[in-house]
């Protein structure tokens, strides 16, 4: 069973606003990228990629924000990057990944400079709704992954601690899920939620409800959390999901939205007993997840083709247009490989 947390792969949020911060955003990546173990060419890949991106955003779109975060798949590490804007978008991608082609009277050698070097790349952009690029360098190859995760998981701007949390345990054929939102904000309420990530990690076979037990035990001497547990056993098409607070879950697939329900409570405190709640799944369903830094009043129908995008740019789009900017916040996309990005 492979496990991918929050807390060992937090994400870096860097705004992109002017060209100074072109290059500060391309330093932290090169040492992001040399502390995670990648070698010289690698780092070397990853500063390329996130300095045409963020001067992209200048160019185009006057600002946005970059997301930086360690990944590691079957024992090799590497750089997950995002670039974020509310600009103009593209109405023609294809046109614009050409070499030579720009509308900002520069080289035009960004976008196609990305697809060559990144190991993958997706992106989503749409006239009038801005642009996401996510991509992924590897120090080498990785095996191939049943799953993919996409995760936004970003402090309250101001801290340097994130009061949620998130982890993953994943298998061939199955996976849980959890998110947790500690009371409050900074560091006692990331005590809490990645409390409740390391009671994920002791016993990830247990049932969402059993689960949630450990997690109430495990939180006792904590302020307590929000948690929202899920279970999918991808061989039955079934899932099992249990939730206390305010963590809204959903199962999306073809265009369609079933929420899955909380309890009311605070995990670590007040928690009543828990109840689950059982799930159908397919291999064209995603899994998303998000604490209540993220607005409600989203829905994948305004966004024309994003649904069959990779799971890490749907997270990051929902983030960039309804995270609520005064509280930490959390989006998680679990669904099944769709053949990798490219």
């Amino acid at each position: 069973m492979e496990t991918v947390l929050a807390s060992v792969c937090r994400q870096v949020s860097l705004p992109v606003r002017e060209a100074s911060e072109i290059a500060a955003a391309r330093r932290a990546a090169n040492e992001l990228a040399k502390d995670h173990g990648l070698d010289e060419t690698a780092c070397g890949r990853v500063a390329l990629v996130v300095m045409e991106a963020a001067t992209n955003i200048v160019k185009h779109a006057g600002q946005g924000e970059m997301l930086l975060r360690r990944v590691t798949a079957g024992g090799v590490p590497g750089v997950e990057v995002i670039a974020l804007d509310a600009g103009p978008g593209m109405a023609d991608l294809a046109g614009s990944a050409r070499d030579g082609t720009s509308t900002a009277g520069s080289y035009g050698v960004g976008l196609g400079a990305m697809q060559r070097v990144a190991d993958e790349i997706d992106i989503y952009t749409y006239p009038g709704k801005g642009t996401a690029i996510w991509m992924t360098v590897w120090q080498r190859t990785p095996p191939p992954a049943s799953w993919q995760i996409g995760a936004a998981c970003v402090a309250l701007p101001g801290e340097t601690a994130c009061g949620d949390s998130w982890g993953v345990c994943t298998e061939p054929g199955s996976f849980v899920v959890l998110v947790a939102d500690g009371l409050g904000h900074g560091p006692v309420a990331a005590e809490a939620a990645e409390a409740a990530t390391a009671a994920l990690v002791a016993r990830p076979a247990l049932p969402p409800g059993a689960l949630m037990q450990d997690v109430q035990a495990a939180l006792r001497s904590t302020r307590g959390a929000a948690v929202a547990i899920a279970a999918i056993d991808a061989t039955t098409e079934t899932g099992r999901f249990a939730g206390i607070g305010n963590i809204a879950a959903s199962v999306i697939e073809d265009g369609q939205r079933r929420q899955l329900v909380s309890h009311n409570g605070i995990v670590g405190s007040n928690m009543r007993k828990v109840q689950e709640m059982p799930l159908a799944w397919s291999e064209r369903a995603l899994l998303l997840l998000h604490s209540d830094g993220l607005g409600t009043r989203w829905s994948l129908d305004a966004y024309p083709g994003l649904e069959s995008c990779h799971a890490g740019l749907i997270a990051a789009v929902l983030y960039r247009d309804f995270a609520r900017r005064r509280d930490d916040v959390t989006v998680l996309v679990v669904r099944a490989q769709q053949g990798g990005a490219s």
